[in-house]
């Protein structure tokens, strides 16, 4: 196998392919990008125990063929080479890369392409397209409540189903809640609800474009994802979701609303002094005013106040700073509203005007 390749081009492809792989044992199959030299153009694969991908670029092709080698090593080389074309020819057991524009020869070992996994390909699977942006929106108003508990696997992915016409997202760790929902599903067949792992969605929400669509589909415990040339396949968490709808409330009483920036920016300087294993953080209300205080620690404690719009009895709640920091993070509105009955029931925190997304967030014991 022999053919030339652009090196910015190669890289920026071995750079997704690198945040795919996870074994980085040189003995490995897994720890290698696979590269197919045929029709003038380089198919290249990575895969891990539960995620494959695959691109092409175009390359100038003298003999065809196929071989796998050490991403980590490729990329490592490309890294330290100029722009402009490069040499690759396979030989038996062992690549050489050729920059043409310096005298340098590197060899690096293969493994054959015969050990590399196979994966399904698109043949028969029904996708369908739904806007880009909208997609990547939905993912960010929910990826960051996944749970990270191991012994509660079916909460370590997002909850993908189809509700009429809408396409529904949801995410929790048990503590708190994050909703999306889009009417992107018109026309578009009944699929299986899923479970989707964050490391797909991580990659979408990184790799998509911003405008045009994304095809994804939901196939034999399989995601699958494709935009450009890029084409994903995922396998999907087995397991049950909780039952979120009983946990959504119906109505609640009361709520207060702040300005989402001096929010944001209050919580910054009270996240200096929270307690770093507790993450309890004080919201006291009360008419006109939202004061934001931590329990004194070793370093000591903060108390900041900003207006808000309240005009109930004065109340104190004890939330879990990260679970309000993050999704204001991807609050899209200049205002947030948090609605609550009582103490220890749960707050719900949605942009104002409402739009189509909310996250719910447990109260923590105050003492």
């Amino acid at each position: 196998m022999k053919f030339t390749f652009d090196r910015d081009a190669m890289l920026k492809e071995i750079a997704i392919a690198q945040e795919i792989i996870t074994n980085k044992n040189v003995k490995s199959i897994l720890s290698n990008v696979c590269f197919i030299a045929e029709n003038n153009a380089l198919t290249i694969q990575a895969a891990d125990l539960k995620i494959y991908f695959e691109t092409k670029i175009p390359v100038d092709i003298e003999s065809e063929g196929r071989t796998t080698v050490h991403c980590d090593k490729f990329i490592s080389i490309l890294n330290k080479l100029p722009s402009g074309d490069i040499e690759f020819i396979q030989d038996d057991t062992t690549i050489t890369i050729k920059p043409i524009s310096k005298k340098v020869n590197f060899k690096l070992k293969t493994m054959s392409s015969e050990k590399f996994p196979e994966f399904a390909t698109t043949t028969d699977i029904n996708y369908f397209d739904i806007p880009t942006d909208a997609f990547k929106s939905m993912i960010c108003q929910t990826i960051f409540a996944i749970s990270d508990d191991q012994t509660r696997y079916f909460m370590n992915g997002v909850y993908f189903e189809k509700k009429e016409d809408n396409l529904v997202l949801v995410a929790t760790d048990g503590r708190r809640l994050s909703y999306a929902a889009k009417p992107l599903c018109q026309g578009i067949n009944q699929f299986e609800s899923a479970i989707v792992p964050p490391k797909i969605l991580s990659l979408i929400l990184k790799r998509a474009p911003s405008e045009g669509f994304v095809s994804i589909a939901v196939l034999d415990k399989t995601f699958y994802v494709k935009f450009g040339n890029y084409y994903f396949t995922s396998v999907l968490i087995d397991g049950k979701f909780p039952n979120y709808e009983r946990i959504i409330p119906d109505n609640q009483k009361f709520n207060f609303a702040c300005d989402k920036h001096e929010l944001q920016e209050a919580m910054s300087r009270v996240g200096l002094m929270v307690d770093k294993k507790s993450l309890k953080t004080f919201f006291q209300i009360a008419p006109g005013v939202l004061t934001i205080y931590t329990n004194e620690t070793e370093f000591g404690d903060v108390r900041e106040e900003i207006p808000c719009q309240y005009d109930g009895e004065e109340l104190v709640f004890a939330l879990n700073f990260q679970y309000v920091d993050e999704p204001l993070k991807s609050t899209t509105t200049e205002r947030v509203v948090f609605e609550f009955t009582e103490g220890m029931k749960a707050i719900t925190m949605r942009p104002e005007p409402a739009e189509d997304y909310f996250h719910l967030i447990m109260p923590m014991q105050m003492d």
